[in-house]
């Protein structure tokens, strides 16, 4: 996996940019069905890619039914892109998942993806690590603190430098901000348990930041089992 600075990454990062680019105009009807696109020298120009890259770009927007192409005329926003926003927009809705559900997931995957942090993070994701957990120390109310809680356990996964694994724990801190998880947390998180994840969280980074494979991924453990033991009993 390259880090942030490899030209490798500058190329992912450009080319996300651009689809990002292209898919908020159409959310936002900025362009709508047969709007001509610029063309992919403009596009190259722009983004920071070469021809090939906004090319498969292209493609991929193409398939999934938001532009259509025409030989020597140009790229267009299709007639059927309302359908195609609307099926993204189902596939990003929150997930019907229980607790019990994502506490389980989590003990499988939040250890698991330990070796591919200890392998990649940089100096700025320990510092993100950092401030989750000083914003977490410092918030008023419980629900403050989950939220901080939250973002720590996805700069950890974010400092994986794996867009898949980002997107998996994206989608697994909007289910803990759904109201059955915040009720459990409201009613498990006393001011001593509190305390006790804020040590754990503090431990937990520090292993990471010493590239401590066995003991980040021992500590990972204990603490989500902790977790699930003070939220669901078991």
């Amino acid at each position: 996996m390259h880090p942030p600075n490899h030209p490798d990454f500058a190329i992912v990062h450009n080319a996300l940019t651009l689809r990002e680019s292209i898919l908020e105009k159409l959310t936002s009807r900025a362009w709508r069905a047969g709007h001509r696109l610029p063309t992919e020298r403009q596009l190259s120009v722009e983004f920071g890619l070469g021809r090939s890259t906004v090319r498969r770009v292209l493609a991929e927007l193409k398939d999934k039914g938001f532009i259509t192409q025409t030989v020597g005329s140009g790229t267009y926003v299709a007639d059927g892109v309302g359908r195609a926003l609307s099926e993204i927009a189902a596939a990003a809705a929150p997930m019907a998942t229980s607790p019990a559900e994502l506490m389980g997931a989590r003990l499988v995957l939040e250890p698991a993806i330990i070796a591919l942090v200890i392998g990649n993070a940089t100096a700025a994701d320990f510092s993100r690590m950092e401030e989750c957990c000083d914003k977490g120390e410092s918030a008023s109310t419980i629900e403050d603190f989950e939220v901080w809680d939250g973002r720590l356990h996805e700069a950890i996964a974010a400092a994986a430098h794996n867009s898949f694994i980002a997107a998996v724990f994206q989608r697994m801190n909007e289910v803990r901000a759904q109201s059955e998880w915040g009720m459990l947390k409201r009613r498990s998180a006393t001011p001593e348990r509190r305390l006790d994840y804020q040590r754990e969280h503090r431990e937990l980074v520090a292993a990471l930041r010493d590239r401590d494979g066995i003991r980040a991924t021992q500590l990972c453990i204990d603490h989500l089992t902790r977790v699930r033991r003070n939220m669901l009993g078991y």
